[in-house]
């Protein structure tokens, strides 16, 4: 397995086995575990799929989301807004990835155009 492969299952198994331990504290102790394997289960598949840009919005979201929770609510409540956090970042992640590739496929599309031989 490629050496970038192995550290994209990687981030994905730290960064989505947080969210699952976020999401796991705000269900409750007993189901924390459940979360905690969903999380990890989910970041081993995004990570084999190469999803580096959706986990790199996720970890932004969750750190921004925790200092500004931080900040207007206190350490008490850091883990709420690293939640909330990770799933804004999570939404936006997939949002700017989708602008992303149809900016590709139309820049690609006119190259296509312009580099292929006219019949007149």
């Amino acid at each position: 397995m490629a050496r970038t492969k192995v550290f994209d299952i990687a981030l994905g198994i730290v960064v989505m086995g947080t969210v699952g331990i976020l999401i796991g504290m705000t269900m409750g102790g007993g189901l924390m575990p459940v979360a905690i394997v969903i999380g990890v289960v989910l970041g081993v598949v995004i990570g084999f799929l190469g999803g580096r840009r959706f986990l790199a919005s996720i970890l932004v979201g969750t750190v921004l989301g925790g200092v500004l929770a931080w900040l207007m609510a206190g350490a008490d409540r850091i883990w709420v807004g690293a939640g909330a956090g990770a799933a804004m970042g999570g939404f936006l992640g997939v949002q700017i990835s989708m602008l992303l590739d149809a900016r590709a496929a139309k820049k690609a599309a006119s190259e296509q155009v312009e580099t292929s031989p006219s019949y007149r």
